[in-house]
Protein backbone atom coordinates (compact mmCIF):
# COMPACT_ATOMS: atom_id res chain seq x y z
CA UNK A 1 0.00 0.00 0.00
CA UNK A 2 2.80 2.43 0.92
CA UNK A 3 4.80 1.62 -2.22
CA UNK A 4 1.66 2.09 -4.32
CA UNK A 5 1.04 5.50 -2.72
CA UNK A 6 4.67 6.56 -3.27
CA UNK A 7 4.49 5.65 -6.97
CA UNK A 8 1.33 7.69 -7.35
CA UNK A 9 2.92 10.66 -5.55
CA UNK A 10 5.95 10.58 -7.85
CA UNK A 11 3.64 10.53 -10.87
CA UNK A 12 1.65 13.42 -9.39
CA UNK A 13 4.81 15.49 -8.94
CA UNK A 14 5.75 14.83 -12.56
CA UNK A 15 2.34 15.99 -13.76
CA UNK A 16 2.56 19.15 -11.68
CA UNK A 17 6.00 19.95 -13.12
CA UNK A 18 4.62 19.65 -16.66
CA UNK A 19 1.68 21.88 -15.80
CA UNK A 20 4.04 24.36 -14.14
CA UNK A 21 6.08 24.45 -17.36
CA UNK A 22 2.96 25.17 -19.40
CA UNK A 23 1.91 27.89 -16.96
CA UNK A 24 5.40 29.41 -17.06
CA UNK A 25 5.49 29.45 -20.85
CA UNK A 26 2.10 31.15 -20.89
CA UNK A 27 3.27 33.57 -18.20
CA UNK A 28 6.55 34.32 -19.97
CA UNK A 29 5.79 34.28 -23.68
CA UNK A 30 2.13 35.37 -24.01
CA UNK A 31 2.40 39.11 -24.36
CA UNK A 32 4.80 41.38 -22.53
CA UNK A 33 4.19 41.77 -18.77
CA UNK A 34 5.83 45.19 -18.83
CA UNK A 35 3.24 46.53 -21.28
CA UNK A 36 0.50 45.41 -18.91
CA UNK A 37 2.06 47.14 -15.90
CA UNK A 38 3.04 50.52 -17.33
CA UNK A 39 1.38 53.25 -19.33
CA UNK A 40 2.02 54.33 -22.89
CA UNK A 41 4.03 57.36 -21.74
CA UNK A 42 6.60 55.27 -19.83
CA UNK A 43 10.13 55.84 -21.12
CA UNK A 44 12.26 52.97 -22.52
CA UNK A 45 14.69 53.35 -19.62
CA UNK A 46 11.90 52.91 -17.08
CA UNK A 47 10.61 49.88 -19.00
CA UNK A 48 14.06 48.32 -19.00
CA UNK A 49 14.46 48.98 -15.27
CA UNK A 50 11.14 47.26 -14.63
CA UNK A 51 12.16 44.28 -16.76
CA UNK A 52 15.34 44.00 -14.73
CA UNK A 53 13.42 44.24 -11.46
CA UNK A 54 10.99 41.53 -12.56
CA UNK A 55 13.85 39.26 -13.63
CA UNK A 56 12.68 39.09 -17.25
CA UNK A 57 16.24 39.47 -18.51
CA UNK A 58 17.45 36.35 -16.69
CA UNK A 59 17.96 33.04 -18.55
CA UNK A 60 14.76 31.04 -19.14
CA UNK A 61 15.83 28.17 -16.86
CA UNK A 62 16.51 30.60 -14.03
CA UNK A 63 13.11 32.19 -14.53
CA UNK A 64 11.41 28.78 -14.58
CA UNK A 65 13.13 27.72 -11.36
CA UNK A 66 12.13 30.97 -9.70
CA UNK A 67 8.56 30.51 -10.95
CA UNK A 68 8.34 27.02 -9.40
CA UNK A 69 9.79 28.20 -6.06
CA UNK A 70 7.36 31.11 -5.88
CA UNK A 71 4.41 28.93 -6.94
CA UNK A 72 5.27 26.46 -4.18
CA UNK A 73 5.10 29.43 -1.78
CA UNK A 74 1.73 30.49 -3.32
CA UNK A 75 3.33 33.59 -4.78
CA UNK A 76 1.90 34.11 -8.27
CA UNK A 77 2.80 37.74 -8.70
CA UNK A 78 0.59 40.80 -9.05
CA UNK A 79 -2.61 40.86 -11.08
CA UNK A 80 -2.37 43.19 -14.07
CA UNK A 81 -6.06 44.05 -13.82
CA UNK A 82 -6.66 44.35 -10.08
CA UNK A 83 -3.14 45.47 -9.07
CA UNK A 84 -3.28 43.07 -6.10
CA UNK A 85 -1.40 39.86 -5.23
CA UNK A 86 -2.94 36.97 -7.15
CA UNK A 87 -2.79 34.72 -4.07
CA UNK A 88 -5.02 37.07 -2.09
CA UNK A 89 -7.49 37.33 -4.98
CA UNK A 90 -7.70 33.54 -5.23
CA UNK A 91 -8.05 33.20 -1.47
CA UNK A 92 -11.01 35.58 -1.52
CA UNK A 93 -12.73 33.73 -4.39
CA UNK A 94 -11.81 30.14 -3.52
CA UNK A 95 -14.44 29.62 -0.76
CA UNK A 96 -17.29 30.51 -3.12
CA UNK A 97 -16.11 28.10 -5.82
CA UNK A 98 -15.42 25.23 -3.42
CA UNK A 99 -18.76 25.76 -1.70
CA UNK A 100 -20.64 25.65 -5.01
CA UNK A 101 -18.63 22.64 -6.21
CA UNK A 102 -19.13 20.73 -2.95
CA UNK A 103 -22.90 21.25 -2.92
CA UNK A 104 -23.11 20.35 -6.63
CA UNK A 105 -21.12 17.14 -6.07
CA UNK A 106 -23.27 16.17 -3.08
CA UNK A 107 -26.39 16.83 -5.15
CA UNK A 108 -25.07 14.73 -8.05
CA UNK A 109 -24.09 11.79 -5.82
CA UNK A 110 -27.10 11.90 -3.50
CA UNK A 111 -29.54 11.90 -6.42
CA UNK A 112 -27.59 10.08 -9.14
CA UNK A 113 -26.57 6.94 -7.22
CA UNK A 114 -30.08 6.09 -5.86
CA UNK A 115 -31.60 6.78 -9.28
CA UNK A 116 -28.99 4.54 -10.92
CA UNK A 117 -29.60 1.75 -8.41
CA UNK A 118 -33.37 1.95 -8.87
CA UNK A 119 -33.23 1.97 -12.67
CA UNK A 120 -30.78 -0.93 -12.57
CA UNK A 121 -32.95 -3.03 -10.29
CA UNK A 122 -36.25 -2.12 -11.98
CA UNK A 123 -35.28 -1.31 -15.58
CA UNK A 124 -38.78 -1.68 -17.04
CA UNK A 125 -40.83 0.28 -14.52
CA UNK A 126 -42.44 3.57 -15.54
CA UNK A 127 -40.46 5.37 -12.82
CA UNK A 128 -37.21 4.12 -14.35
CA UNK A 129 -38.32 5.31 -17.77
CA UNK A 130 -39.05 8.73 -16.27
CA UNK A 131 -35.59 8.84 -14.67
CA UNK A 132 -34.00 7.94 -18.02
CA UNK A 133 -35.95 10.70 -19.74
CA UNK A 134 -34.70 13.19 -17.14
CA UNK A 135 -31.15 11.94 -17.64
CA UNK A 136 -31.40 12.52 -21.39
CA UNK A 137 -32.44 16.10 -20.75
CA UNK A 138 -29.57 16.61 -18.32
CA UNK A 139 -27.01 15.18 -20.75
CA UNK A 140 -28.34 16.92 -23.85
CA UNK A 141 -28.89 20.50 -22.68
CA UNK A 142 -25.79 22.71 -22.30
CA UNK A 143 -25.05 24.07 -18.85
CA UNK A 144 -25.64 27.71 -19.70
CA UNK A 145 -29.06 26.91 -21.18
CA UNK A 146 -30.08 24.97 -18.06
CA UNK A 147 -29.05 27.92 -15.92
CA UNK A 148 -30.95 30.42 -18.04
CA UNK A 149 -34.07 28.24 -18.03
CA UNK A 150 -33.92 27.85 -14.24
CA UNK A 151 -33.53 31.61 -13.82
CA UNK A 152 -36.44 32.31 -16.17
CA UNK A 153 -38.80 29.78 -14.57
CA UNK A 154 -37.87 29.76 -10.89
CA UNK A 155 -36.61 33.32 -10.39
CA UNK A 156 -38.37 35.47 -12.98
CA UNK A 157 -41.76 33.77 -13.32
CA UNK A 158 -42.20 32.17 -9.90
CA UNK A 159 -39.99 34.48 -7.85
CA UNK A 160 -38.95 31.68 -5.51
CA UNK A 161 -35.15 32.01 -5.53
CA UNK A 162 -32.52 34.68 -6.31
CA UNK A 163 -31.18 34.77 -9.85
CA UNK A 164 -27.65 35.99 -9.16
CA UNK A 165 -25.06 36.57 -6.45
CA UNK A 166 -24.05 34.59 -3.40
CA UNK A 167 -26.36 36.09 -0.80
CA UNK A 168 -25.29 36.87 2.75
CA UNK A 169 -22.14 35.17 4.01
CA UNK A 170 -20.52 34.70 7.39
CA UNK A 171 -16.85 34.31 8.25
CA UNK A 172 -16.14 31.01 9.97
CA UNK A 173 -12.34 31.17 10.35
CA UNK A 174 -9.73 33.53 8.96
CA UNK A 175 -10.88 34.89 5.61
CA UNK A 176 -12.96 31.81 4.83
CA UNK A 177 -16.58 32.76 4.25
CA UNK A 178 -19.66 30.62 3.66
CA UNK A 179 -23.25 31.18 2.72
CA UNK A 180 -24.39 27.81 4.03
CA UNK A 181 -25.19 29.34 7.41
CA UNK A 182 -27.51 32.08 6.15
CA UNK A 183 -30.96 31.88 4.60
CA UNK A 184 -30.17 34.07 1.60
CA UNK A 185 -26.90 32.20 1.08
CA UNK A 186 -28.68 28.86 0.93
CA UNK A 187 -31.35 30.25 -1.37
CA UNK A 188 -28.73 31.74 -3.71
CA UNK A 189 -26.87 28.42 -3.82
CA UNK A 190 -29.74 26.19 -4.96
CA UNK A 191 -30.05 27.17 -8.62
CA UNK A 192 -26.30 27.28 -9.43
CA UNK A 193 -25.73 23.97 -7.63
CA UNK A 194 -28.49 22.26 -9.61
CA UNK A 195 -27.21 23.78 -12.85
CA UNK A 196 -23.63 22.66 -12.21
CA UNK A 197 -24.51 19.23 -10.83
CA UNK A 198 -27.28 18.16 -13.20
CA UNK A 199 -24.97 16.83 -15.92
CA UNK A 200 -22.83 15.02 -13.36
CA UNK A 201 -25.95 13.55 -11.74
CA UNK A 202 -27.25 12.12 -15.01
CA UNK A 203 -23.81 10.74 -15.89
CA UNK A 204 -23.47 9.01 -12.51
CA UNK A 205 -27.02 7.67 -12.72
CA UNK A 206 -26.48 6.11 -16.14
CA UNK A 207 -23.11 4.68 -15.09
CA UNK A 208 -24.52 3.07 -11.92
CA UNK A 209 -27.48 1.73 -13.89
CA UNK A 210 -25.26 0.17 -16.55
CA UNK A 211 -22.92 -1.38 -14.00
CA UNK A 212 -25.82 -2.75 -11.94
CA UNK A 213 -27.41 -4.35 -15.00
CA UNK A 214 -24.07 -5.90 -15.94
CA UNK A 215 -23.28 -7.21 -12.45
CA UNK A 216 -26.76 -8.65 -11.92
CA UNK A 217 -26.21 -10.92 -14.94
CA UNK A 218 -22.95 -12.41 -13.64
CA UNK A 219 -22.60 -16.00 -12.41
CA UNK A 220 -21.75 -15.16 -8.81
CA UNK A 221 -25.03 -13.23 -8.46
CA UNK A 222 -26.89 -16.25 -9.82
CA UNK A 223 -25.03 -18.44 -7.34
CA UNK A 224 -25.95 -16.07 -4.49
CA UNK A 225 -29.60 -16.36 -5.48
CA UNK A 226 -29.29 -20.15 -5.59
CA UNK A 227 -27.91 -20.10 -2.04
CA UNK A 228 -31.12 -18.43 -0.92
CA UNK A 229 -29.67 -15.06 0.05
CA UNK A 230 -32.17 -12.27 0.45
CA UNK A 231 -32.69 -9.87 -2.39
CA UNK A 232 -31.43 -7.00 -0.24
CA UNK A 233 -28.19 -8.85 0.54
CA UNK A 234 -27.66 -9.69 -3.14
CA UNK A 235 -28.42 -6.22 -4.48
CA UNK A 236 -26.56 -4.15 -1.90
CA UNK A 237 -24.07 -6.59 -0.36
CA UNK A 238 -22.78 -8.08 -3.62
CA UNK A 239 -23.99 -6.27 -6.72
CA UNK A 240 -23.63 -2.67 -5.57
CA UNK A 241 -20.20 -3.24 -4.05
CA UNK A 242 -18.83 -4.52 -7.34
CA UNK A 243 -20.03 -1.44 -9.21
CA UNK A 244 -18.02 0.92 -7.02
CA UNK A 245 -14.69 0.90 -8.89
CA UNK A 246 -15.93 2.49 -12.15
CA UNK A 247 -18.27 4.72 -10.17
CA UNK A 248 -15.36 5.94 -8.04
CA UNK A 249 -13.36 6.62 -11.22
CA UNK A 250 -16.01 8.74 -12.88
CA UNK A 251 -17.04 10.44 -9.65
CA UNK A 252 -13.49 11.48 -8.85
CA UNK A 253 -12.94 12.90 -12.31
CA UNK A 254 -16.31 14.62 -12.32
CA UNK A 255 -15.63 16.32 -8.98
CA UNK A 256 -12.51 17.79 -10.55
CA UNK A 257 -14.52 18.78 -13.60
CA UNK A 258 -17.10 20.51 -11.44
CA UNK A 259 -14.38 22.70 -9.92
CA UNK A 260 -12.58 23.32 -13.21
CA UNK A 261 -15.62 24.01 -15.36
CA UNK A 262 -17.69 26.05 -12.93
CA UNK A 263 -16.79 29.03 -15.12
CA UNK A 264 -20.01 28.91 -17.14
CA UNK A 265 -22.27 28.48 -14.12
CA UNK A 266 -20.53 31.24 -12.19
CA UNK A 267 -20.85 33.55 -15.19
CA UNK A 268 -24.57 32.84 -15.69
CA UNK A 269 -25.39 33.38 -12.02
CA UNK A 270 -22.70 36.03 -11.38
CA UNK A 271 -21.34 33.80 -8.65
CA UNK A 272 -18.25 35.51 -7.13
CA UNK A 273 -15.89 32.56 -7.49
CA UNK A 274 -12.65 31.70 -9.25
CA UNK A 275 -14.38 30.79 -12.51
CA UNK A 276 -15.82 34.26 -12.94
CA UNK A 277 -12.47 35.79 -12.01
CA UNK A 278 -10.70 33.58 -14.56
CA UNK A 279 -13.10 34.64 -17.31
CA UNK A 280 -12.46 38.29 -16.46
CA UNK A 281 -8.72 37.56 -16.54
CA UNK A 282 -9.01 36.04 -20.02
CA UNK A 283 -10.91 39.09 -21.26
CA UNK A 284 -8.24 41.46 -19.92
CA UNK A 285 -5.25 39.13 -20.67
CA UNK A 286 -4.35 38.99 -16.98
CA UNK A 287 -1.64 36.31 -17.31
CA UNK A 288 -0.75 35.92 -13.57
CA UNK A 289 -4.34 35.00 -12.71
CA UNK A 290 -4.61 32.65 -15.69
CA UNK A 291 -1.37 30.88 -14.80
CA UNK A 292 -2.30 30.59 -11.12
CA UNK A 293 -5.75 29.25 -12.00
CA UNK A 294 -4.23 26.62 -14.29
CA UNK A 295 -1.82 25.49 -11.56
CA UNK A 296 -4.51 25.39 -8.89
CA UNK A 297 -6.95 23.38 -11.01
CA UNK A 298 -4.19 20.97 -11.99
CA UNK A 299 -3.26 20.52 -8.33
CA UNK A 300 -6.89 19.80 -7.43
CA UNK A 301 -7.17 17.26 -10.23
CA UNK A 302 -3.95 15.55 -9.17
CA UNK A 303 -5.06 15.36 -5.54
CA UNK A 304 -8.50 14.04 -6.48
CA UNK A 305 -6.94 11.39 -8.73
CA UNK A 306 -4.58 10.39 -5.93
CA UNK A 307 -7.51 9.98 -3.54
CA UNK A 308 -9.38 7.97 -6.20
CA UNK A 309 -6.37 5.68 -6.63
CA UNK A 310 -6.27 5.07 -2.89
CA UNK A 311 -9.98 4.28 -2.91
CA UNK A 312 -9.33 1.82 -5.74
CA UNK A 313 -7.02 -0.14 -3.51
CA UNK A 314 -9.48 -0.06 -0.62
CA UNK A 315 -12.34 -1.32 -2.80
CA UNK A 316 -10.42 -3.76 -4.99
CA UNK A 317 -6.97 -4.89 -3.67
CA UNK A 318 -6.32 -6.66 -6.98
CA UNK A 319 -5.37 -3.28 -8.46
CA UNK A 320 -2.52 -2.91 -5.97
CA UNK A 321 -1.37 -6.49 -6.52
CA UNK A 322 -1.51 -6.10 -10.27
CA UNK A 323 0.57 -2.93 -10.09
CA UNK A 324 3.11 -4.67 -7.86
CA UNK A 325 3.47 -7.58 -10.29
CA UNK A 326 3.81 -5.12 -13.16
Amino acid sequence: MIAFAIRRLVQAIGVMLVVALISFLMFRFVGDPVNQLVGVDTSPAEREALRQALGLNDPVLVQFGRFIVKAAQLDFGISYQFKQPVASLIASRLPATLELSFVSAVFALAIGIPMGIFTGLYPFSWVSRGFLAISLIGVSLPTFLIGILLIFIVSVNLGWLPSFGRGDTVRIFGNWTTGLLTKSGLQSLILPAITLGLFQMTLIMRLVRGEMLEVLRTDYIKFARARGLSRRAINFGHALKNTLVPVITITGLQVGSIIAFAIITETVFQWPGMGLMFLQAVQSVDIPIMAAYLLLIAFLFVMINFIVDMLYVAVDPRIRLGGARG
